[in-house]
């Protein structure tokens, strides 16, 4: 069984990688879009892969380091990109959450990506 939780923050970042004249290597914004997906069995007692409450828990340190940021400033994401987050966040992630499966991050309504660890 997979379950997910959905969660949202808003960051600025440039992309200083790109070529000169590339709009994303000026500095812009986001509203960020998080969904992170747990998998694993049914507990047999609650009937849940795990408590949403404690997902949301797990999140939060990374959710208050990401919320309102300038995102080129933290480290490890001196490249911003929606792939270097989800791979930033799966790191972060995985040890104290065993039963993540993948990290999505969107960084528009149309365009983002999918982790599913190294």
């Amino acid at each position: 069984m997979e379950i997910y939780k959905e969660f949202t923050f808003d960051s600025a970042h440039l992309l200083p990688n790109l070529p000169e004249g590339h709009k994303c290597r000026r500095l812009h914004g986001h509203s960020f879009r998080v969904i992170l997906y747990v998998s694993g069995p049914l507990t047999p007692k609650e009937g849940w892969v795990m408590d949403f409450a404690d997902l949301k828990k797990a999140f939060k340190p990374l959710y208050d380091q990401l919320d309102h940021r300038y995102l080129n400033e933290i480290e490890g994401l001196e490249n911003p990109t929606s792939e270097v987050l989800a791979v930033w966040i799966w790191r972060r992630l995985k040890p104290s959450l065993p039963l993540l499966s993948r990290v999505e991050v969107k960084e528009t309504c149309t365009s983002g990506c999918v982790y599913a660890g190294e």
